[in-house]
């Protein structure tokens, strides 16, 4: 897949709501945000924090406010993704052009904007790392892995920890934790260059 570095070819990369997204990407712009690509999406930033992203699927477009759960949405079009894990994002989806209102969109914008200058911002919960025995086993077989997996920040170890969890098969577990301990080996964690290739410089 060709990496997104810009907003122009994000939107030139899509197929069905092109005219929607340049419609929605000149409102935002008109905030005077700071418009960089993350997640491989347009993301606004304003005061260090994300704001909003730009977003485009098969079925629907719209707007992702990160901290959308502070947002007093008084048109009722929030909603959560995804109940058991998201804690701030909301999703504003939109099926049609008709469904872009700016008047509307510059409201809830300014709001969340005002939440990022506050630092208004749900915290991520600490989770207790959680290893697999298979992955235990595999690091106590391998000093320089051990080592190594043993100056990984906590985040990184809980994604190879989940990730190798989540396999349902034995065989696709062994497969998993031997490229988990090359990359371990590395001093890489598991979606390092995923966000390495986010990054605009």
């Amino acid at each position: 897949m060709e990496k997104i570095k810009d907003v122009e070819k994000y939107i030139a990369n899509e197929t069905i709501w092109q005219a929607e997204l340049i419609e929605l990407v000149e409102i935002l712009r008109q905030a005077n945000l700071e418009e960089t690509i993350k997640w491989s999406m347009p993301c606004y930033m304003a005061f260090g924090r994300n704001v909003v992203q730009v977003v485009a699927f098969k079925s629907y477009f719209g707007l992702w406010f990160d901290q959308g759960v502070f947002l007093e949405d008084t048109e009722a079009v929030l909603v959560n993704a995804n109940k058991e894990k998201t804690k701030g994002q909301r999703q504003w989806r939109m099926t049609s052009a008709s469904e872009i209102k700016p008047e509307i969109i510059t409201t809830y914008l300014q709001e969340a904007i005002e939440l990022a200058k506050k630092g208004v911002s749900i915290k991520p919960e600490k989770r207790r790392l959680m290893m697999p025995p298979e992955l235990t086993l595999a690091l106590n077989e391998n000093v320089s892995a051990k080592t190594a997996f043993e100056h990984l920040k906590p985040g990184q170890k809980r994604e190879f920890a989940d990730w190798i969890s989540s396999a349902k098969k034995a065989e696709t577990k062994l497969k998993r934790i031997a490229k988990a301990i090359a990359m371990i080996e590395n001093g890489e964690g598991l979606n390092d260059r995923y966000r390495k290739h986010d990054r605009v410089k």
